[in-house]
């Protein structure tokens, strides 16, 4: 008899299990047999969230601890509204259920390397030129009716309230310099204007990084092949969706970031203090917001002495 998933409440433990994949593996085996999918080669992954493997070349297996159920919510409804609607590659839903209380999903497995392993030796042609894509991308997934995906909780008002209100605890936390906490009060008094509490939505990812990426090579280089982990899906403030890529890959070099902006559909004129102050907001506010560890811009902390500088190291256009 194959054994029943245990109960976790919070993430530490849960983890800790998921380290050792004979502890769950034979489950995942036992879900795919039920929907009558094999499972004679799995391959675990390691990194994530969940508990994500590879039932073979063509489908992937993500089951979700119950108390991430939201990240189930998310994933699922995401992929419904986006089938058929981009041009891009993104997965497709084959089954779904449920196995004590965790839900899961199959989903097609997409083809192309993953950003995060070819990104950092690309040639700077080609990482502009991709730049360019991804913020085409990420104006095509807004253009998307937000349909059933407005009732994702919490809602923007919501969710910008409680980032506004733990901003200054968690940067003291995660050790961002005292000069940027210094002025981070004046920044959050303004963040309620900035952000856009109210008003129309648009589909949000929250996560165009390297990591979510595929790429393939074509004779004129690289280019993007499919995207990613649709799990904190959410709606809300369109600029909001550039800080992944902005933090990530950009590297405040102009030239990489005219391509994410124009690929999103700003031209330089666009890029104006208002909106340098709303962006440099939003990536504080940002649900994955650490920008000691995140801001790839080498020495940036010493570059800039507070935030106006800031958003100017890292939008130079």
């Amino acid at each position: 008899m194959t054994a029943s998933l245990p109960a976790f409440t919070d993430y530490e433990p849960f983890r800790a299990w998921r380290a050792d994949p004979a502890q769950w593996l034979p489950i995942a085996r036992d879900i795919a047999r039920g929907h009558g999918l094999a499972c004679t080669a799995p391959h675990i992954f390691s990194t994530g969230t969940n508990l994500v493997l590879a039932l073979d070349e063509n489908l992937i297996l993500k089951i979700f601890p119950p108390f991430l159920r939201a990240q189930f919510v998310s994933e699922r409804g995401a992929l419904a509204q986006l089938h058929g609607r981009l041009r891009i590659a993104i997965p497709e839903i084959v089954a779904e259920g449920e196995r004590d209380g965790w839900p899961y999903l199959v989903i097609t497995r997409l083809s192309g390397v993953l950003g995060e392993d070819a990104w950092p030796s690309l040639p700077e042609a080609d990482k502009e030129r991709l730049l360019a894509q991804i913020g085409e991308t990420i104006a095509e997934v807004q253009r998307v009716p937000v349909g059933p995906l407005a009732s994702v909780e919490p809602g923007w008002d919501v969710f910008m309230r409680g980032q506004i209100e733990g901003c200054q605890a968690r940067h003291a936390r995660l050790g961002l310099p005292q000069k940027f906490l210094d002025v981070l009060d004046e920044l959050l008094r303004d963040a309620p204007s900035l952000v856009a509490l109210e008003g129309p939505a648009v589909i949000l990812t929250g996560e165009y990084i390297p990591e979510n990426f595929l790429l393939s090579r074509d004779g004129s280089g690289w280019r993007l092949a499919g995207l990613i982990d649709f799990g904190d899906v959410m709606t809300g403030r369109r600029e909001y969706d550039l800080l992944g890529p902005s933090a990530f890959m950009t590297a405040g070099l102009p030239r990489r970031v005219r391509s994410l902006f124009e690929g999103f559909g700003y031209s330089a004129v666009d890029i104006t203090p208002d909106l340098k102050r709303r962006l440099i907001a939003l990536m504080l506010l940002h649900r994955f917001s650490d920008p000691v560890r995140a801001v790839c811009i080498e020495g940036w902390q010493e570059k800039a002495a507070d935030l106006h500088e800031l958003q100017d190291l890292l939008w130079p256009i």
